[in-house]
Order: structure tokens, then C-alpha cells, then sequence
């Protein structure tokens, strides 16, 4: 299978309806998109990505309104955040209608649904009669795309068609969170931050824990600990040992060089310290510092505020596979 690169939307209208997979552009990651309605289409995804069938997808709409009605209930808070963030990179746990195929949830009774931001991934939406079925456009496990270059990288002649949207502008997954009578529940750190949720909501916000068991039947997506990962090894700047040879090292930093390092070897992802830049290219340095085959990636950790926490949270996903 031959992969096409390019920017025609009746063209991925085409082979969506025709129970095929495309990569799509969001504001977040590039997703691997199927139609949400057909339990054929949706089994390309995780064959494609060869992601296990015990990890939920989600499902993206056009609008909220489409969203709210493939759930049985919606609460109020549910109301309040769709207002504020849809448009855009949250995500919402409700209880699914029968309509919603049980490959998208896993068998789970509750489906993630969300209404991206992002201009040629709207237009494709307005046009077909159907949500749309997307995790991140790559290997599971692997790096999430940003741009359709990366898509091509990791799923070149797997799958036929990639709509190109350029860069993603956030560059970071959506937040997944669900309800519980006077809480909020976050299952999963993303572009949309805990404090906006709580200034929105005037309502508690609390992170769900990881375990065992979720490890092997994730409630949602990106719930697994080793995850977003390049094949170089990774590790925190914390791991740093000073008898280490650094010569054939590569370092990603937040704001500054390290003396460390040779400055030919490192990647900085916002010089001027702004951590909504920096979400938006760490995917980017990641692809870009695998590229380079360093025998070792350190990485330092950002503030753990707004969407630090979010990037902070993939990192560690990242240095998890180092380890395990």
C-alpha cells in the first residue's frame, strides 16, 4: 500500500466512507482516523497502529451538540466545560448510546468524545454523516505526530492516505477527564490545564491513580505508563552521573543550553521560557532528536504548572520505557 501525502478533504471524505483509515490533522496530535459508526473501519486502526483492543479510542464531532448525543447522560459541569473548550483539546467521559460500537469503547460503558480545533479537521467533519474514530496517528507506544512528515515516518505504507493540516498548534494530547457526583475526574493530563477546568467549573479536580489493573484495561486512552516514547533511550537530567560520557549524548532543555553537553547535541524548546511553546515542540524534539541515534537522551523537567504538568506527565511516559 502506497502512502499519499496531501490536502484533499473529498478525497479523505471518500475513503472514510468507504470503511478506510486516513490520518488527520488536529490542533493536538495528528490522529489515525476510521469511521466511528463501523466496527470494520475501526479494527484498521488498531491493526494499523497495532495498538491492543483492550485500549479505548476516541471519538471527535463536529459540534457539541452531535457529541452530547451519542451519551446518556450529560452533566451540568459536562455543559459548562463544552461552552468554554469546544472547540478544543478536552476531552469528555460519558455514558455511551447503543449507537456507539463497542470496538470504540473496548466494552466499556462509557465513550471519550471531543470536538477538535483545528480548521481542516473541522471541514472534513462538517461533511460526513458520522463521528470520527481517532487515536494518535503512530505505532502504540511510539512518538505522537505533529506533523504529517511524522505520521509517514512510522506508518508509511500501512495506511493509504495522510490529510496534511501542517503543524499541530498545540502539540500536546487532549485532557481526558470523566464525572463523579461533586468531582471532577482528570484520566488523562493534556492541552487543556486543571486550573482551567476548576476556574470554570468551581469544582474540585482530582487525577485518577494509576494501576495494575488500568495498566491492562485502560478506562480511556493514555493511561498506560511507558508511552510517547523514542527508540533512544531516555532519562531525566536527575539521572545525570558525572563520570557519564556525554560525547555521543543529546539533551532536550526548557529555556537554556547545558554545559553539560555539546551545544551541537541539544534541543531547546522555547527560549524564552514559554511552556505553551514548549508543549508545542516536544513531540518535534523527540522525532528530531531520535533522527540523530545519540546513545542516550536526557531530558530536564519543566515547571510543574499549566500544561508543565502535561508535559511533564509525557516525559516520564517517555523515561518508563527506559526502564522497564
Amino acid at each position: 500500500m502506497r502512502t499519499e501525502v496531501g490536502t484533499d478533504i473529498e478525497k479523505a471524505k471518500h475513503l472514510l466512507d468507504n470503511a478506510l483509515i486516513v490520518a488527520i490533522p488536529t490542533e493536538t496530535v495528528y490522529g489515525l482516523a476510521a469511521n466511528g459508526r463501523n466496527s470494520e473501519a475501526i479494527a484498521k486502526i488498531y491493526s494499523a497502529k497495532k495498538r491492543p483492543l483492550s485500549n479505548p479510542l476516541i471519538l471527535h464531532y463536529k459540534d457539541a451538540q452531535s457529541a452530547f448525543d451519542d451519551v446518556l447522560n450529560v452533566p451540568e459541569n459536562a455543559k459548562i466545560l463544552a461552552t468554554r473548550f469546544w472547540p478544543g483539546p478536552l476531552t469528555m467521559l460519558l455514558e455511551k448510546k447503543a449507537i456507539v460500537p463497542d470496538e470504540v469503547t473496548a466494552g466499556k460503558p462509557r465513550v471519550a468524545i471531543r470536538v477538535p480545533a483545528h480548521e481542516t479537521c473541522h471541514g472534513l467533519l462538517k461533511l460526513l454523516s458520522y463521528p470520527i474514530a481517532a487515536p494518535s496517528a503512530n505505532l502504540y507506544g511510539r512518538i505522537s505526530p505533529t506533523s504529517a512528515d511524522h505520521v509517514k515516518e512510522q506508518l508509511n505504507n500501512r495506511i493509504s492516505y495522510i490529510l496534511d493540516g501542517g503543524n499541530c498548534s498545540k502539540g500536546i494530547e487532549s485532557t481526558i477527564i470523566g464525572f463523579e457526583k461533586d468531582k471532577i475526574l482528570v484520566y488523562r493530563l493534556g492541552s487543556t490545564t486543571l486550573e482551567e477546568i476548576t476556574k470554570a467549573t468551581k469544582t474540585n479536580v482530582e487525577m485518577v491513580k494509576g494501576s495494575s489493573q488500568l495498566e491492562k484495561t485502560p478506562e480511556t486512552s493514555g493511561m498506560v505508563k511507558h508511552h510517547y516514547a523514542p527508540n533512544t533511550p531516555m532519562f531525566s537530567l536527575d539521572d545525570l552521573n558525572k563520570l557519564d560520557d556525554l560525547s555521543n549524548c543529546g539533551f532536550i532543555g526548557f529555556d537554556s543550553i547545558n554545559s553539560n553537553f555539546n551545544t551541537a547535541h541539544q534541543f531547546i524548546l522555547s527560549n524564552n521560557g514559554d511552556l505553551d511553546n514548549a508543549a508545542s515542540e516536544l513531540y518535534r524534539s523527540f522525532h528530531v532528536m531520535d533522527a540523530r541515534e545519540f546513545e542516550r537522551l536526557y531530558i530536564e523537567w519543566l515547571p510543574e504548572k499549566g500544561i508543565g504538568r502535561a508535559i511533564n506527565d509525557r516525559i516520564k511516559r517517555a523515561i518508563q520505557k527506559t526502564k522497564t
